[in-house]
């Protein structure tokens, strides 16, 4: 989708002129971007605020669709969270009967080293001291282990849910349907009630306050037309009434094309033309496929 920018046009009541000399030197009809508003997700269309001919904001929210199961989803998900918090081990309280026993083997294994030392107890009580401080020691260990790997699954299984639920939030989101553009509704394609599914069309906008002229000129006009050049712009409503405006050349064709058949060139013989666009700030009056015609000296 491409916007037309364009400078604000004057609009003047113009008489036909005299004589067989042209007022113009290319022809054209006038174009607006056109846009097609899609379903981004499939439900019911609960409601659709529509109509052809309706002017519209961007980002103006004109209808929804169905949003119950998208969340009870996200209701469910977040029962799931609260399940894997509940299930978070107390790190600190699961293993305090083990440090517990660890410091008092600890202890004992001190309390034997000064009694050997001394002479006083056998070695082998000692052996037996350390031994345990080993087993209460990789136990501990292993617990700890054990632990942490089960509060890792739980924050992964929370974080999955997460995504989820920003996922399903998304779906919520996309469920309203907003117009991109501001513009005027040209068609529509469904009705409230209807159930749509993703990628159905649902109406057709366009910018018709930004529109262009594309006309059409022969090679040896194009010495004549630049970008950027400013050109007198007029929307014939026939019956030699017009009403000018102010334009500018926004694009020239690189390639050159058979003559529209409802086409005039200033030469009549010339069977290849360029095609060209010329931007009008619309005051309302000009419509899509209005005939017009435009002047570049």
């Amino acid at each position: 989708m491409r916007k037309i920018f364009a400078l604000a046009g004057t609009a003047l009541m113009m008489a036909a002129c005299g004589g067989n000399e042209q007022a113009y030197d290319a022809t054209g009809t006038f174009e607006a971007t056109e846009t097609i508003v899609f379903a981004e997700q499939s439900g019911t269309l609960l409601t659709f605020n529509v109509n052809e001919g309706d002017s519209i904001g961007q980002n103006q929210e004109v209808g929804q669709t169905d949003t119950t199961q998208t969340w009870l989803k996200i209701r469910q998900l977040g029962a799931t969270k609260d399940v894997y918090r509940s299930q978070k081990p107390d790190m600190e309280r699961q293993i305090a009967a083990t440090r517990q026993q660890l410091a008092k083997a600890q202890q004992d294994e001190q309390r034997y080293r000064e009694l050997v030392a001394d002479g006083a107890a056998p070695g082998k009580m000692l052996d037996d001291a350390t031994s345990q401080v080993k087993v209460l020691q990789k136990q501990l260990d292993a617990q700890v282990s054990t632990l942490n790997s089960q509060l890792s699954t739980l924050n992964s299984q929370l974080s999955t849910a997460d995504v989820q639920i920003e996922q399903l939030r998304d779906m919520l989101r996309k469920c309203h349907v907003t117009a991109p553009i501001e513009g005027t509704v040209l068609e529509k394609y469904v009705e409230r009630g209807e159930f749509v599914a993703t990628g159905k069309p649902l109406f057709k906008m366009a910018d018709t306050k930004d529109m262009f002229l594309r006309a059409y000129v022969t090679s040896a006009q194009l010495q004549t037309v630049k970008l950027g050049q400013r050109v007198k712009v007029f929307a014939n409503y026939g019956d030699q009434q017009k009403r000018a405006y102010e334009g500018t050349v926004t694009w020239i064709s690189s390639r050159s094309e058979f003559t529209p058949k409802t086409i005039l060139t200033d030469d009549e013989r010339a069977d290849l033309v360029y095609a060209v666009k010329i931007a009008v700030r619309n005051d309302g009056y000009i419509k899509i496929g209005m005939y017009g015609e435009a002047a570049f000296r």
